[in-house]
């Protein structure tokens, strides 16, 4: 890494792992939003996508296998005043933590998260994930028989008010994607297609780079049904770009009783009032 804002450490990913891409540019997107480490929570689960916070100098917090989202949200809920960033991998946000998943966007916190999508079980050694192909062969020789997860086909029927997919072999084009996730107001998908080079011989720069093209200059990002049917199109050609993007009130806005323009985190509390809350629950 080169940015020296945001540059921390040496990471353990495998050498040409499409995660540098992804850690590269985003710290050149926070450099560029001119973002103080301060102001910044990135968040990650179990895996290699997750480990991305422990090497950016930011506020980060590691929490478990699928469960990074519920931390983000309660981090997001109480200090409005934090850039939440929450990076997982397709195992860790669609499998295990499927259900956070679904519910969050509900919610529509404010919040952006990048799911780095390379089809397969890195940190486990190339089992086949939510996302991987059907018919996928993984290190066992099994087959895979399972549909593959539609990530963005769900979260807009979960009520998304954002949703992205960039690829991380075309930088400056997730750096584009990156900005207007982090800038938009409410949940924001961003799901990064990214090769593993290790364990998924299949889906690699090279496939990606043929397979993939960028929306139409005239695509309409507002219309849901368009955004429906261009997010179950994947083969031969696979879409890039931003799918759909609408302002609707976030959970904070629609809240205004609890979140009335001074975060719960700056509101005091006397010991009296607790006190009295303690007691209804005695």
């Amino acid at each position: 890494m080169t940015n020296k804002t945001f540059h921390t450490t040496e990471t353990a990913w495998c050498p040409g792992c499409g995660n540098y891409d992804i850690v590269n540019t985003l710290a050149g997107v926070l450099d560029d939003m001119r973002f103080k480490p301060s102001e910044l929570l990135l968040v990650g689960g179990i895996g290699q996508a997750a480990k991305l916070n422990q090497y950016v100098n930011a506020n980060g917090f590691s929490g478990l296998h699928g469960r990074a989202l519920p931390a983000a949200v309660a981090a997001k809920m109480v200090n409005e005043s934090l850039t939440v960033i929450v990076n997982t991998g397709d195992g860790d946000s669609y499998g295990e933590g499927g259900n956070h998943f679904l519910h969050n966007i509900r919610r529509n916190v404010d919040i952006t998260h990048f799911a780095h999508d390379n089809q397969i079980y890195g940190l486990t050694k190339g089992q086949t994930s939510p996302t991987s192909d059907s018919c996928s062969v993984d290190r066992t020789g099994a087959c895979n028989l399972s549909k593959p997860f539609q990530p963005l086909l769900i979260a807009l029927a979960a009520g998304a008010t954002f949703a992205a997919r960039t690829f991380s072999g075309n930088r400056e084009h997730m750096a584009k994607v990156m900005k207007a996730a982090i800038r938009h107001k409410g949940y924001a998908l961003v799901d990064i297609l990214q090769p593993c080079v290790s364990f998924n011989k299949v889906n690699t720069f090279g496939y990606y780079k043929e397979h993939t093209y960028e929306l139409e200059g005239d695509y309409d990002a507002t219309d849901l049904e368009t955004a429906l049917l261009r997010s179950m199109e994947y083969g031969p050609k696979i879409p890039i770009g931003i799918f759909y993007q609408v302002e609707k009130p976030t959970y904070h806005q629609q809240r205004p009783a609890i979140y009335d323009g001074t975060p719960m985190i700056d509101k005091q509390l006397s010991q009296d009032t607790l006190q009295t809350f303690l007691n209804k629950f005695a």
